[in-house]
């Protein structure tokens, strides 16, 4: 049931909308290629189960998470109300 202006079916589209670039986002950080033997960041060596789990991967688990941890995150404001705009 959509209210105001917005077409039925509104809601589940920007919910979608906001799926998909968030999966396009994560796949985009995705490395490729090969693997390295040994991190990038830190110089420790990459297990090999982690080197065939995660193909070109180039760092090791600490510095991956440390990396994941400080990645800031941002987008569109689907939601067009006041409050997510001060955000």
């Amino acid at each position: 049931m959509a209210t105001g202006w917005a077409p039925d079916g509104a809601v589940q589209d920007q919910i979608d909308d906001s799926i998909k670039d968030e999966v396009m986002r994560a796949r985009a950080r995705m490395p490729s290629g090969e693997a390295a033997t040994h991190c990038d960041d830190c110089g420790e060596a990459i297990p090999e189960g982690r080197r065939r789990a995660v193909p070109g991967v180039r760092s090791c688990v600490t510095c991956q998470s440390a990396r994941d941890r400080a990645t800031a995150t941002g987008g569109i404001n689907r939601r067009a109300n006041k409050d997510s705009q001060l955000r």
